[in-house]
């Protein structure tokens, strides 16, 4: 699985992909290819989603990179890198912040309820205490589930209407590997490399430079 801890981002010009790397990567590619005067549809995807964000390059190049989230800041599907970093950063909220504890309502049966309360520690600790111990459990499948999950939004959005769609995508969340690799074969080469490298972790190849 792509690392979730850095946000990545790739963008394309219709079907070549123009870079990979930084939201400022990224957004001075797209602003090179569509000063050039004849770009195909430019789209912008995040690694960690395979979900579509939207570039704002209006103004100088220094007045587009100042308008983009901080370094660290993940973007979702179709958000806007306009904000800045006054902007960004989420309220934080009052209890227990080194923990990171968030409170939120969870519905059980009263059978459920009478037995956590006979644990140690009581309901929280418990519901803690065996999520965690799922996550351990369902790591590789739960990784797994994401990658395809990235992958297909990457797909319906680039490659939905191209052959072998229908059956690439339920090889992918099948997780069969070598028909998802045969279904998407004849899909052209930089689309094709991406997919595969959002579902299984591929390497990727260096995207050639833009520089003139």
């Amino acid at each position: 699985m792509i690392d979730t801890a850095t946000p990545s981002y790739t963008s394309f010009n219709g079907h070549k992909r123009i870079a990979s790397g930084s939201l400022p990567v990224n957004a001075l590619a797209v602003k090179h290819v569509l000063a050039s005067g004849v770009p195909s549809p430019l789209l912008t995807f995040c690694d960690q989603t395979g979900q579509v964000v939207e570039i704002d390059i209006r103004g100088s190049d220094a007045e587009m990179l100042a308008r983009l989230p901080p370094e660290g800041y993940q973007l979702q599907g179709n958000e806007s890198a306009l904000i800045n970093s006054e902007e960004s950063g989420e309220p934080r909220g009052r209890g227990r912040p080194k923990l990171g504890v968030v409170a939120r309502e969870v519905t059980l049966l009263p059978r459920h309820w009478d037995w956590l309360a006979a644990q140690p520690g009581g309901a929280s600790v418990t519901l803690r205490k065996l999520v965690d111990e799922a996550r351990r459990a369902n790591v590789d499948r739960d990784r797994q589930r994401r990658a395809s999950e990235c992958a297909y939004h990457f797909m319906s959005a680039m490659a939905g209407d191209m052959a072998g769609f229908e059956e690439a995508s339920r090889a992918l969340f099948a997780n069969d590997a070598a028909k998802f690799r045969q279904q998407t074969e004849t899909w052209p080469s930089d689309v094709r490399d991406y997919v595969r490298y959002l579902a299984y972790s591929l390497l990727l190849t260096e995207v050639p430079s833009l520089a003139p």
